[in-house]
């Protein structure tokens, strides 16, 4: 698929009234049909179909904007949880060929429900899935992660421990 082609190549040049988030890599726009009020999608502008095609910068930038909106949620729009949702792959339901993630605002008894059956696995085949992901983590990471330190917070005023104690539910 060329970008011509791509829903959100296209959502990502045009101009959009529901557009909450922009710059050089991503965007953010809240969803025409949403969940629920504050449903947002988070795209990057370049376009990537799945998850590990990435670069580490532009991933990095859409979890960081994803956080950015559900401290927003929570102190704007009173809600008492988010779920952050990615569809990598058709497997799991990816609709279009263009990697997206999604903030979805919650409160309790919404409705929605995201639960699954988890299944028992014996020790064995516990034990080789580890190893099959190790060994192949090994062969794939050439250097080790560079660790950036953390932006200075900024002093409004008010303890950050006592604002984050308010959103929770």
């Amino acid at each position: 698929m060329n970008k011509e082609d791509c829903v959100y190549c296209q959502l990502a040049l045009i101009k959009s009234p529901r557009t909450i988030y922009e710059d050089d890599l991503v965007k953010a726009v809240l969803v025409e049909k949403p969940t629920t009020p504050g449903h947002t999608l988070i795209i990057p502008k370049n376009h990537f179909t799945i998850l590990e095609q990435l670069p580490d910068a532009e991933l990095s930038r859409i979890f960081t904007i994803s956080n950015k909106i559900s401290t927003a949620i929570f102190e704007s729009l009173n809600m008492h949880g988010t779920n952050l949702i990615v569809k990598n792959g058709v497997a799991s339901g990816q609709e279009h060929a263009h990697f997206s993630a999604h903030v979805v605002p919650r409160v309790e008894n919404d409705g929605l429900n995201f639960e699954w059956k988890t299944k028992q696995l014996g020790e064995e085949e516990m034990s080789t899935v580890e190893l099959m992901l190790k060994s192949g983590q090994e062969e794939k990471v050439e250097k080790p992660i560079e660790i950036k330190p953390k932006e200075e917070l900024k002093d409004d005023g008010e303890n950050y421990l006592i604002k984050q104690l308010r959103r929770i539910p």
